[in-house]
Order: C-alpha cells, then structure tokens, then sequence
C-alpha cells in the first residue's frame, strides 16, 4: 500500500490522468477510476507542474520513481505496438543516469563475490566511478599482469528493490487487465520482467558479450571487449577497458584521423553484421555505450539489451528492404504473409496498396533523406492494422537501425549509411536471397526434416 501511495503522489504531481484526459478523451478508463483520480490530482497538486503532454508527464514521472520506473520506461519505449507511437518517442528521452553509490559498497560487493581481498582480484581499483546507472556502476581498475579494466558492480539493493517493485506491478497489471485487455498490461509487465531479469544477471550479458566477440573474431574495424571470466559474476563484470570517445563526436572523429563518410558506411556494415550475417545484435547502442578508438576501430560496450533474429526474421526483412528498393510491393506483401507478419487470411492486393502508399513518398527523395528505419516502424504499424501485433524482435531491430541513422546523419549530414553500405548489401543477398540461395536453403531444409 505504502508503494501504491507513493505512486499516486507521484503521479498526481504530474498530472497524469488530466494530461491522459485532455489528449486521449479518458478512454478507456472506467469512469470512477477517472472520477477518483483526478479529485486525488487536485487536493494534492491544485497547480500542475508545466508539462506539454501525456507523454512528456509520464517521462518526468517515471524518472521521479526512481530505477525500476525508469528501466521500466525504457522497455515500454521499445513497444510503440502496445503503448502507441507518441508515447513511447516520449519515454526514449529516460535518462538512465543516478548518483553513484560509494565505492566502499562496491568494493565489499566485489570481495563478498570472489571471497577474496580486492587487493588479490586488482593490483589497483579506481575508488571514483566513471558512470553510474540504475542497475549498476563502472569503475576503472587494473588487473595484476597490469591490463586496464571496466568492472561494472551491481547497486547493492537494487534486486531487492526490483522484487518489491514487480509484485506491485503485476498487482496493478492485474486490475488493469480486468478494465481494459487491449492494453495488455500483463504481457507488458511479463516482457519488462523478463528484461529486467537478464539486466540483473552480468554472467547473461557476459555471455552475450563473449558471443558478439567470436562473431567480430578476425575483423579489424570492430573491437569487442574481452571478458574477464575469472573476475567476472552473477553481480560483477570485468571487461577488458575501451579508450575512445563518442562516436557522435564528429570533431573528435576527424581530430583522430579518420574519415567521417568512411566511418559510416563501417558503422552500417557492423550493424548488417550482427543483424543479418549473425542474427544476433546489440539493442542499445545510444552514445554511451558505442565508441570509436584512436586506430579507428568502432567499440561497442554494455550488452544488458541485445536482439536476436531467427533465419526466418532475418531473410524476411532483407526481402522486404530489396522489394522496397525495387518498388516491388507485391513482393513485399507476399514476403509478410510468408513470414507470419500477417494472418494467412489477408487481402494480399489490399496489403500491397498499403505498402505503396507508405513507400512511394520516399520514392523521389534524394538518399540522404531516405530513412529505412522509418518505413519498417510504418510498415510494423501495419501488422496491428491488419490484426497481428507487431514482432518484438523486428521493433528492437527497428530502434537499432534509428539509433545508427542518427550516428550516420551525426557524422555526415549530406550521405546515407545504408547507401554506402550497397556493395556489402548486394553481395549479402546474392549470397542469401538470390533465387539459387533460397533453393538451396529449400533443400537443406529438406535433408534435415528427412534424415
């Protein structure tokens, strides 16, 4: 009860049901639900904080919550799908960002961890913290051979803040899903548990590391941190250490020597990599966790979020990208119904219309302001047009491929990375969806069902 308080006041402060109210006519929340809400609204806040919309309030409401309201956003933000588009752009804007705990917690979680004296894991362990957020904190340290390393130290209470919270929000999931089920709150919550659950977990997101780095094994544009498995826990990472600075940062960028149009056409070519050579990507590359090193190659850190495609997923989107390319819309419908993106009782024609008139627009468009990542975020809002809800895997893919346009556009304002990528591309699907590789894959599949 004391948690369901705190989130009224919360919530009252911000507003929220008259914001809800104003921009989306109280549907569907039950009149008494209303009627309560906004009289607790005005006794506790009679002036409301300035805030523009729905979606800006529960932004600044989450981040007031504390951690888990905060991690909890960022999820949502990945599922326009369940909670609609404006909303969700509304939470992207969550910093995950916290005071730092002190050091002498961080240490002591390290020694409970290994039973060992910090001085026996570290020769040396900067007390001061180079970032801090909501689940956990990075310092710097060096092993006893003299490497550098991250460690990244779970918050000492923030599992048992976490179990506290997600029975309170399965609780309140439950009484929503009574109300109104097309919101599906508790798909919501079980998605935000399960995420969460990884996060709390750093042998997960170092297996995920130690994963992308056998895939990058040999490739000299890409560094992937090395884990450090003997110092590494449930609740303790140590990764080899990534000097470099922001990608973002285009001055830092030419300052090293390195060619700003180069670079993106080798940012969109890792990111096919993962998403289509491997089926195995990073979800989370915002401009804390990708670097770029001094040698030129592009670093990626912290792997608690990651996408995995199917071969299915990732043939069909290829498919999808080439028949937008050629215009071919008819293609790109029947790749959709091939899929399961669609109900097998779709009007194929009607869906192909839909498709056309999404992507003849950009037709014209010179490339720079062409956005793939904008046209496969329409063309998912199509599946719940035509009733199916729209593949996780392929929204998290499409916030990726956003997140790269935006390095793309940071580094050159006048190119397009996926452009530059052509030749790799072209060469990708001769290989992969050229009518002799899907025969060949037709017969593969063949052997394996029948051997």
């Amino acid at each position: 009860m004391l948690e369901l308080l705190r989130v009224i006041i919360v919530l009252g402060r911000y507003r929220i049901c008259c914001l809800y109210r104003d921009e989306y006519k109280y549907q569907p929340i039950p009149s008494r639900v209303r009627f309560f809400a906004t009289i607790i609204e005005i006794v506790l806040y009679p002036f409301r904080i300035k805030t523009h919309h729905f979606g800006e309030a529960l932004c600044a409401a989450m981040q007031k919550l504390g951690p888990i309201y905060i991690k909890l956003g960022q999820t949502l933000s990945t599922r326009p799908d369940l909670i609609g588009h404006d909303v969700a752009n509304s939470l992207k804007d969550l910093q995950d960002k916290l005071p730092a705990f002190d050091a002498n917690e961080a240490i002591h979680v390290i020694e409970m961890e290994f039973c060992r004296a910090i001085h026996m894991i570290f020769s040396k362990f900067d007390n001061e913290p180079v970032a801090a957020a909501s689940i956990a904190q990075v310092h710097k340290a060096w092993l006893h051979n003299g490497t550098a390393v991250a460690v990244k130290i779970i918050r000492p209470t923030i599992k048992e803040e976490y179990t506290k919270n997600i029975r309170f929000f399965y609780f309140i999931a439950g009484i929503l899903e009574k109300y109104h089920p097309r919101w599906k709150p508790i798909e919501i919550t079980r998605i935000f548990d399960v995420t969460m659950q990884r996060e709390l977990d750093f042998m997960l997101e170092a297996a995920s590391l130690s994963e992308m780095r056998d895939n990058f094994n040999g490739d000299e544009s890409v560094y992937i941190p090395e884990v450090y498995w003997e110092a590494t826990s449930s609740k303790v990472l140590t990764t080899s250490w990534v000097e470099g600075a922001s990608i973002y940062n285009r001055d830092v960028v030419i300052a090293f020597g390195i060619d700003p149009i180069a670079l993106s056409k080798k940012v969109a070519i890792m990111f096919f990599n993962q998403s289509y050579r491997d089926g195995f990507f990073h979800a989370d590359m915002h401009p804390g966790n990708i670097f770029i090193m001094q040698d030129g190659r592009i670093a990626l850190i912290d792997f608690g979020i990651v996408g995995r495609l199917s071969d299915n997923d990732r043939f069909a989107v290829a498919e999808i990208l080439f028949g937008i390319v050629k215009r071919n819309y008819m293609a790109v419908a029947k790749t959709y119904l091939r899929a399961g993106y669609i109900p097998q009782t779709t009007d194929i024609f009607l869906f192909a219309q839909y498709c056309r008139a999404i992507c003849e627009p950009i037709a014209g468009l010179p490339l720079k302001d062409v956005s793939l990542a904008r046209i496969i975020e329409q063309l998912c809002g199509l599946t719940e047009t035509f009733g199916m809800s729209a593949q996780p895997q392929l929204l998290l893919l499409q916030k990726s491929m956003i997140i790269l346009e935006g390095i793309g556009k940071s580094l050159d304002n006048d190119i397009n990375m996926w452009k530059l990528a052509e030749p790799w591309i072209k060469k990708w699907a001769a290989k992969n969806i050229s009518p002799e590789a899907k025969f060949i894959r037709f017969i593969k599949k063949l052997i394996e069902e029948y051997s």
